[in-house]
């Protein structure tokens, strides 16, 4: 899967991966910015390109057969949206249940432009004791970027201004859409 990842990636597509991707056998990867359905699957091509898999959330509503099949072979993770439970509480367990697991996860939450990010991507990482991978796709430059790793310390507010920091000068796919 590499292989064909890397060719359509790289020469059909003409995006690059730049920067250190560690091999972590647990994390949250915070991908950003989030501004077109384009996202997904560049993301994937990309983290499947340097032989990686992630985990993704996806609404439990495109979890029915055959679908199903498709979307768990690929590492979705279904997402009761209405249900009253803490997906964040779930999420810090399954990497606790987990050997391995690598979390995508978009923080803005949404392709419209937000001014706020969702805390869910931090709390699970801080929940599970797992670093946060930040991942930026830069249309500008066709390239996905490894932006560092931060260890959430638990004071959110003055972590968000770090990650935030890092991507500053990334244009996502619909600029206008992505606010820091």
């Amino acid at each position: 899967m590499k292989r064909i990842s890397k060719f359509i990636f790289n020469k059909i597509l003409g995006w690059r991966v730049g920067g250190e991707f560690p091999n972590l056998s647990k994390c949250v990867i915070a991908v950003a910015p989030h501004t077109s359905n384009w996202d997904f699957p560049v993301a994937k091509l990309a983290y499947s390109s340097i032989g990686r898999t992630a985990n993704f959330l996806i609404k439990a509503e495109w979890f029915v057969f055959p679908f199903n099949l498709f979307f768990k072979k690929m590492g979705g993770i279904p997402v009761q949206r209405k249900k009253n439970s803490s997906l964040t509480d779930f999420l810090a367990a399954e990497f606790d249940r987990r050997d391995r697991m690598q979390l995508a996860i978009t923080p803005e939450g949404t392709r419209k432009p937000v001014k706020e990010w969702k805390k869910g991507f931090y709390y699970i990482a801080f929940k599970a004791g797992v670093p946060i991978l930040l991942v930026g796709l830069d249309y500008g430059k066709k390239a996905a970027l490894s932006l560092g790793l931060i260890h959430p310390s638990g004071n959110y507010e003055e972590d968000i201004e770090e990650i935030k920091s890092r991507y500053k000068g990334i244009r996502g796919k619909i600029p206008g859409n992505f606010l820091l």
